[in-house]
């Protein structure tokens, strides 16, 4: 849904609103990585188009119950609205129905709490059939608990005359519309489900093990994807730049049959409603033989980075699929050198690499002749 009006169309800035200014909110609860967070909170509402007028600071020991932040925080907001003509505030924490109710209220503007951002970021992304209704069931599912009119837009999709019951309100008319539509999502998206799973029974029974490539939005998985497999998924340096999965053969010279899997990249906090939406398209990560955790090599928060995606693939129940980390990007360091490391059996745990110049690819391919070393075929490279 759109996060100014809301209605079918998914782009919440349009190029009208792109030239309007938005109003940042970052409050430190005393969470340890404060500043990474709101850096990427930034960078998600760059990623929109937005104008960003300033951004809002405050500490607090717990949130507000009626207003998330306090009364002389949300005048403090109030102020920065009416100054730079703002049409939105963005917070970067979560907030719940009544408190977005009573902040757009007081503030006399447009107020989107995080998961709203990422679900209208989410929205722009996806270009597939899948994509697209996951994405719109994540969006029902969360603007269904902030349901106050603005779902009549439905009833075009049945017809609107004789939709309403005998007194029946209009708010009960839009959350039966909204169930209805959420069900026919679900058994759209169940006939995908479906497809998913001849595919992966079909790749078991001719003996092709999956490798997915996961890791943190903006790491330059599909890049490496691309070099890998001589594919031409867009790659761009923007958090969520692919959305939608790819699956491609790889071809390398004495291994067994390889597909390789290019998924969505994870952030903080991914919202719980995608994470379920997304669920048969992460269905490929959870079934594969191998994970490509790709990391970005010179991050000072590279562990804490893989710690977010870990919880991401314990929530997908991937947790225990074998990983190869990748730790990409390695010509931005100052002193780098591709190369191996392995545990105390020799097992290979991490391949330095540039999957932009395509230094360390040879170790790559390296590896993963080792963890699938059986002939079932000869096959040239993909280079």
């Amino acid at each position: 849904m759109e996060l100014f009006e809301r209605h079918e169309s998914n782009a919440a800035f349009d190029e009208n609103v792109k030239k309007e200014a938005v109003v940042l909110v970052n409050l430190n609860f005393n969470v340890s990585d404060f500043e990474e967070s709101e850096q990427e909170f930034i960078e998600l509402v760059n990623s929109t188009g937005a104008n960003i007028a300033t951004i809002v600071h405050g500490k607090r020991h717990r949130p507000d119950p009626k207003f998330f932040a306090g009364t002389g925080k949300v005048e403090e907001i109030r102020q920065h609205v009416v100054a730079n003509d703002a049409a939105v505030v963005i917070f970067n924490h979560e907030l719940s129905p009544s408190q977005e109710r009573n902040l757009e209220k007081k503030l006399e503007c447009r107020v989107i709490a995080r998961t709203g951002l990422i679900l209208d970021i989410f929205a722009r992304r996806a270009r597939s059939h899948e994509g697209k209704l996951q994405v719109e069931l994540a969006q029902l599912k969360h603007m269904s608990t902030r349901l106050v009119r603005g779902w009549t837009h439905l009833e075009r999709q049945k017809g609107g005359i004789g939709m309403r019951g005998p007194g029946e309100t209009q708010l009960e008319t839009d959350r039966r519309l909204l169930g209805q539509r959420i069900k026919s999502l679900k058994k759209r998206l169940q006939k995908v489900h479906s497809q998913r799973i001849q595919g992966r029974r079909s790749r078991q029974r001719g003996g092709v093990s999956v490798i997915s490539l996961v890791g943190y939005t903006n790491m330059g998985k599909s890049t490496l994807f691309n070099k890998l497999t001589s594919a031409e998924v867009y790659a761009d340096n923007r958090l969520f730049a692919t959305l939608d999965p790819t699956l491609r053969r790889v071809k390398f010279i004495d291994t067994q049959p390889l597909v390789m899997a290019d998924t969505v990249g994870f952030i903080r906090k991914l919202p719980h409603d995608l994470v379920e939406s997304f669920s048969s398209t992460l269905e490929e990560t959870r079934d594969a033989a191998l994970l490509l955790h790709v990391v970005e090599a010179g991050a000072s928060d590279r562990d804490d980075l893989m710690h977010h995606v870990d919880d991401v693939l314990q929530q997908i129940g991937a947790d225990e699929v074998p990983q190869l980390v990748v730790c990409n990007k390695i010509d931005q360091l100052d002193d780098h050198s591709a190369r191996l490391d392995r545990d105390e059996n020799g097992r290979i745990t991490r391949v330095w690499l540039s999957a932009k110049t395509g230094e360390g690819l040879d170790l790559l391919r390296q590896a993963l002749q080792e963890y699938f070393p059986e002939h079932h075929e000869q096959l040239d490279y993909i280079e």
